[in-house]
């Protein structure tokens, strides 16, 4: 029972693979010939509006600003990460110490 079920399964992935496939050469074979047609050096041959070029400029140069409030953004953060793991070292020092003189007050008071 668990063969047929494995045969139909590769049965039907082999069919969808010819039907794919099939569509994919359909594809290039009307494709291909438009596209080799098409200018090399990407130019259509018709000019944007002044409104799209305007507008598409604006996104280039947003786009730019946002890039760099990101550079900044990372090194503040990373700065930041620095001074705070410099803290926490500290922090860390300062408390290993605290219980070092905890654990040797300790040791004078037990001694006694």
């Amino acid at each position: 029972m668990s063969n047929v079920k494995c045969k139909m399964v590769q049965l039907i992935s082999f069919i969808i693979f010819i039907i794919s496939a099939g569509i994919v050469s359909f594809i290039l074979y009307f494709k291909v010939p438009l596209i080799a047609n098409l200018p090399k050096d990407g130019n259509h041959g018709f000019k944007k509006p002044k409104v799209v070029a305007h507008v598409e400029r604006k996104i280039k140069d947003t786009h730019f600003h946002v890039f760099q409030k990101q550079v900044f953004t990372q090194k503040f953060l990373s700065k930041t990460k620095v001074l705070i793991m410099k803290a926490e070292a500290k922090v860390d020092e300062l408390l290993n110490l605290i219980r070092k003189n905890a654990r040797d007050l300790e040791n004078k008071n037990g001694k006694k």
